[in-house]
């Protein structure tokens, strides 16, 4: 199954408190959301994967914001499933590749696109999604690169994510406003899951 086949929006988590991790994965996953991408961006990040990894198994956990070995070494280990990075080095795709992990590298103009479709990857992260020119530019890139797909990230919203999905190299998006940090803060996980469950409903 390919990641982005496992549903329209994967939520892109950003945790300060691993306490917080399994609650909000649950949430998620019980609103039809079952890819999580955990960000490292915070020093909870590694145990917050770790943790939904050993207590939530019907989510397929990841980690995001991956730019380095040692970000790729750490995060397997914790239990990650899947890597997600913000942009990619020829270093970085090696290590990647070793993992043994599926992957979503990031891309964001059209040599780069290209560069990875060269070794065989057709599934990318495009990031910043709305910075680098949002859906006419991912409309314009279909033309001439139809075998590529693509997980827009940055910038997105609940009411634009249709309009990425209805494109023909869009397999899924990536998004924030599912997890907003005062529902994080506040314990709010029947919001999380409402909002999840409204993601999941997108086409």
């Amino acid at each position: 199954m390919s990641l982005l086949d496992l549903a329209p929006v994967i939520p892109v988590v950003v945790i300060e408190d691993a306490a917080t991790a399994v609650p909000l994965a649950r949430a998620l996953v019980a609103g039809g959301l079952p890819a999580i991408e955990v960000t490292l961006r915070t020093p909870a990040a590694r145990e917050a994967i770790a943790r939904i990894a050993a207590e939530v198994p019907e989510a397929t956990v990841g980690a995001g914001t991956v730019r380095t070995a040692d970000d790729i070494a750490a995060s397997a280990a914790a239990g990650a499933r899947f890597l997600v990075s913000p942009g990619t080095t020829p270093s970085l795709v090696e290590a990647l590749e070793a993992s043994g992990l599926p992957y979503l590298p990031g891309a964001a103009t059209v040599s780069e696109v290209m560069a990875l479709a060269e070794r065989g990857i057709r599934e990318l992260k495009f990031f910043p999604a709305e910075a680098a020119g949002g859906v006419p530019y991912l409309k314009a890139l279909s033309g001439p690169i139809p075998d590529v797909r693509f997980c827009p990230t940055g910038g997105i919203r609940a009411t634009t994510a249709a309009d990425y999905l209805a494109l023909p190299n869009v397999g899924c998006v990536g998004g924030t406003w599912l997890t907003p940090a005062d529902a994080l803060a506040s314990g709010d996980w029947a919001r999380v899951e409402k909002l999840a469950s409204e993601a999941a409903a997108l086409k």
